[in-house]
């Protein structure tokens, strides 16, 4: 089997060949790596194999050049998981073309978000949960199974006089930032810059492959989630909310409404995205919408000591408090200067 590496952002139609193969998610198209490459200068590594026009081999990789992290593939920052596309038998092909590459081009690390069926049988460096949701049952069965709390909890935003729009306007974009900023700080973490979502609404948003979904409280915007899409799956990636507002429960309605959207437009699949071990109330609240839950592993693989590495459990650190107590604006700044070495 011969291995290219392709640049999906300058390869015609890449978006067409992705679909060519079942497996695909929204976070292996150009619109994501534009979003990833624009944003913070990550270069495009597509380990990539087609047979006959259609995609049969494919492992995204972003390779990462920073002076405090070092050089290093990562499959793909800021993505929740990208299972490489591998048929069945190849995978010890496959992993060992990345790791020649990876010596070769001085890699401190491969990360792969995803990759059972590259790097098994080793031991995953950690791993998450995955929540996903069959809209293909139609939006009356789909309501029909969410726990009743969640139920409960859209009939009292509706209510209340809470009111949801689902837009792909800057207007909105700026109406999720400032949420996302009051968020971030709650959760004891530096916002992503503007200039990242500024990108997510270029390249996603206003190509028609994601949309926002605000909830708005006599007029005031109290909640709004970040949904992107691509063939007929979908995917939740971020949310925000304002937590005065909490006791209405928008972002029930947020979600519900979502939901909704995409099963009138016919998609199939819907992910609630990545869940960090330890995050016990997320897990529930994303497996009351009637999900099946399944676990990413994710393998770190050191090229120094030769061998995958164990990763500590996402326990929030002693800089989570500080985060807390640091302005908005400030916390701007960090988010700025330290995510691109992040990814």
């Amino acid at each position: 089997m011969k291995l290219e590496i392709i640049n999906p952002i300058d390869y015609p139609d890449w978006d067409k060949l992705l679909l060519t193969n079942e497996h695909y998610s929204f976070f292996q198209t150009s619109y994501w790596a534009k979003v990833l490459h624009d944003a913070y200068g990550y270069k495009p590594l597509y380990f990539t194999a087609i047979d006959k026009g259609r995609l049969a081999v494919l492992v995204p990789i972003m390779e990462i050049k920073s002076l405090l992290t070092g050089k290093r593939g990562v499959s793909l920052p800021f993505t929740d998981f990208c299972e490489p596309m591998i048929p069945q038998g190849e995978g010890r092909e496959v992993w060992e073309a990345l790791q020649q590459y990876g010596r070769k081009a001085g890699w401190k690390y491969l990360e792969i978000r995803g990759g059972d069926g590259l790097c098994q049988p080793s031991q995953p460096s950690s791993w998450y949960y995955e929540h996903v949701l069959d809209l293909s049952i139609g939006a009356e069965k789909v309501f029909s199974q969410f726990r009743d709390s969640h139920k409960r909890n859209i009939k009292k935003a509706k209510k209340a006089g809470v009111e949801v729009d689902i837009s792909d306007t800057a207007e909105a974009m700026d109406e999720f930032y400032r949420l996302h900023c009051m968020t971030r700080k709650m959760h004891g973490l530096p916002p992503q810059p503007f200039s990242f979502f500024t990108n997510i609404y270029d390249h996603i948003i206003s190509k028609g492959h994601g949309l926002f979904v605000n909830a708005r409280y006599r007029g005031q915007v109290c909640a709004a989630s970040v949904y992107f899409h691509i063939g007929d799956k979908a995917i939740y990636k971020y949310g925000a909310s304002d937590f005065t507002f909490q006791d209405l429960r928008p972002n029930n309605l947020v979600m519900w409404k979502a939901l909704e959207w995409y099963c009138e437009k016919g998609f199939r699949e819907f992910s609630f995205g990545r869940t960090d071990e330890g995050h016990d109330g997320l897990r529930q609240f994303k497996a009351g919408w009637g999900t099946a839950q399944r676990i990413i592993h994710y393998y770190r693989y050191d090229f120094h000591q030769n061998s995958f590495l164990c990763l500590p459990s996402g326990v929030e650190g002693w800089q989570a408090g500080i985060f807390r107590k640091t302005p908005i604006p400030f916390l701007k700044i960090i988010g700025s200067v330290l995510y691109r070495h992040m990814g």
